[in-house]
C-alpha cells in the first residue's frame, strides 16, 4: 500500500513538472511571436553634405572668407507623417549680447515634406521656389561661416527638424528674433531630428 502510494505521489510530481514546463515553454513562444512583430528598428534620420566631411574643416568657398555660397545637403530617414522640414545653422561659440543665444547663419522653413535635401548656392530671396522661406542676420540669404583668425575654430552646426506640421509663424524684426518664433512653434511637433557640423576660422 504504501509502495502504491509513493508511486502516486510521483506521479503527479511529474505530471505538474510537465505542466510548468509547458506553460513556461508556451509563454516563451508567445514572447518571441511578440518580438517577430515588431520587425525591424526604424533607421535614424541622417543629415549629410558633400561639401566637407562632418567635423572637418569647411573649405573658404562656403563661407566669409570666399565665395559665401551655401553648401549641398542631403537628409535620409525622415519619420513617417513628416509635413514639413525646418533648417537651422547656427554658431555655437557666439554668446550674443551676454545671453545663450548664438550668432544665427540660416533659418530655412516650410521646406516640402518630399524633400531630401537643399542644393548647392541657394539663392537669395525670402520665399524660394520649392515654397519654403529662409533668413539670416545678413537678410534673406545665406550667411557663411566668418570667425575670426585670432581665436580658435569655431563649430557651424545644421540642424535639421522633421516636424508633423507646416508652419506659420509671425516674423520678428531680425533673424535672432524669427528664430525665436519658430523654436516656440515647433515645440511638440518634431519627429526626428539629425545634425551635421564644420569648422572654421579666417585665414590668418
Amino acid at each position: 500500500m504504501r509502495l502504491m502510494k509513493l508511486s502516486y505521489l510521483i506521479v503527479i510530481g511529474l505530471s505538474a513538472c510537465a505542466l510548468a514546463l509547458n506553460a513556461e515553454e508556451a509563454a516563451k513562444g508567445k514572447g518571441d511571436a511578440g518580438a517577430k512583430k515588431k520587425g525591424p528598428a526604424t533607421p535614424p534620420m541622417t543629415l549629410t553634405s558633400t561639401a566637407f566631411e562632418d567635423g572637418a574643416i569647411i573649405a573658404d568657398k562656403y563661407t566669409q572668407a570666399g565665395a559665401q555660397i551655401s553648401p549641398a545637403l542631403t537628409w535620409t530617414n525622415a519619420p513617417t507623417g513628416t509635413r514639413s522640414f525646418f533648417l537651422h545653422m547656427h554658431d555655437l561659440e557666439v554668446s550674443r549680447n551676454k545671453t545663450t543665444d548664438d550668432q544665427v547663419h540660416w533659418i530655412v522653413w516650410n521646406i516640402p515634406a518630399n524633400s531630401k535635401g537643399l542644393p548647392e548656392g541657394v539663392k537669395e530671396g525670402f520665399q524660394l521656389q520649392d515654397g519654403s522661406f529662409q533668413m539670416s542676420a545678413s537678410g534673406m540669404s545665406y550667411r557663411g561661416p566668418g570667425a575670426g583668425a585670432n581665436g580658435p575654430r569655431h563649430h557651424y552646426t545644421f540642424e535639421i527638424y522633421a516636424l508633423d506640421i507646416p508652419l506659420s509663424v509671425e516674423l520678428g524684426a531680425d533673424a535672432f528674433e524669427t528664430r525665436t518664433h519658430l523654436m516656440k512653434a515647433i515645440q511638440g511637433h518634431v519627429l526626428g531630428k539629425a545634425v551635421y557640423m564644420g569648422l572654421f576660422r579666417r585665414p590668418q
